[in-house]
């Protein structure tokens, strides 16, 4: 049996399962909607003659890591990307494809996944966790897609942020592995289990999944014109050369403090007026 776990909230509400299906045998094909079933009462029923087909964007596999943690799947676990980022996707497999024959099993990315708490949410993610402007531009996407249902785009809500003032830099502490770094004048803080986040920024570029621990980006600093002209590199992964601008840690435990709230988004789902994060891998004390 395959089963098919979609997310309708997906692709700017776009993820319709009868556009999923259409075109392929539906005999052998369960539909599981994840924003009206408990995906944890299907695992008791997985074989390894299954397979279980995900269908959705990074927050649909990030809630999925989430709520089945730990849990040992007897078969394999796809994805099927249709959100609007798919960076998770990005990131396993360069060459992605659209093609179910050939979507790759992803049982071993839903393991060694670090946790995020804020506020009273404590979580898994998959590619990233964001405070400041990459949270802010989350936020005003989202205030974008209920004022229209045109593509929203994070670039043209980056600019606004950054060049009409709307963003305001706080002062960050940064404690990662017990050592506390100060900054002022802060875009952003970033903390990073793959390379990319916001559809396509490779944020670390030299991040490995695969390892115990996670990539630590702080933007700080700059003239509001030069943080744009060195922002828009993002996508490339050529603004780490900014030195002055961009510094990169490493670390198992990570604590990030604002002293003004902020939006933080995580895999791309936004929480606004958030002061601090905290986040670490398994086996590792969350640091304050």
């Amino acid at each position: 049996m395959i089963y098919l776990l979609y997310n309708p909230r997906s692709n700017n509400d776009h993820n319709d399962i009868n556009v999923i299906l259409k075109g392929k045998s539906q005999s052998n094909v369960t539909s599981v909607n994840l924003l009206t079933s408990d995906v944890r009462e299907l695992l008791p029923k997985l074989t390894a003659e299954d397979k279980v087909l995900l269908c959705g964007g990074d927050g649909t596999i990030s809630r999925f890591a989430t709520n089945t943690y730990g849990f040992e799947f007897p078969c394999p676990v796809c994805v099927l990307k249709s959100g609007t980022g798919n960076d998770f996707v990005r990131d396993i497999n360069e060459n992605e494809t659209d093609k179910v024959e050939q979507l790759i099993d992803i049982r071993q990315y839903l393991k060694n996944l670090p946790t995020v708490e804020y506020k009273d949410i404590k979580a898994k993610f998959i590619n990233g966790t964001g405070f400041g402007l990459d949270g802010e531009v989350c936020r005003e996407v989202e205030e974008q897609k209920k004022r229209s249902n045109k593509k929203a785009s994070y670039t043209a809500a980056a600019i606004k942020l950054i060049l009409g003032g709307g963003y305001k830099m706080p002062h960050a502490r940064v404690v990662i592995d017990g050592v506390t770094h100060e900054f002022d004048d802060v875009w952003l803080v970033s903390t990073m289990k793959g390379r990319y986040y916001g559809g396509g920024m490779m944020v670390t570029p030299d991040q490995d999944r695969s390892s115990d621990e996670l990539s630590v980006l702080v933007f700080h600093g700059g003239s509001r014109v030069k943080v744009l002209s060195v922002f828009s590199t993002v996508y490339t992964g050529k603004h780490v050369k900014y030195k002055k601008l961009v510094e990169i840690f490493r670390g198992k435990s990570v604590h990030v403090e604002f002293d003004k709230p902020t939006a933080l988004q995580m895999d791309g789902e936004v929480e606004t007026d958030v002061l601090s994060y905290t986040a670490y891998m398994d086996g590792y004390e969350p640091c304050k």
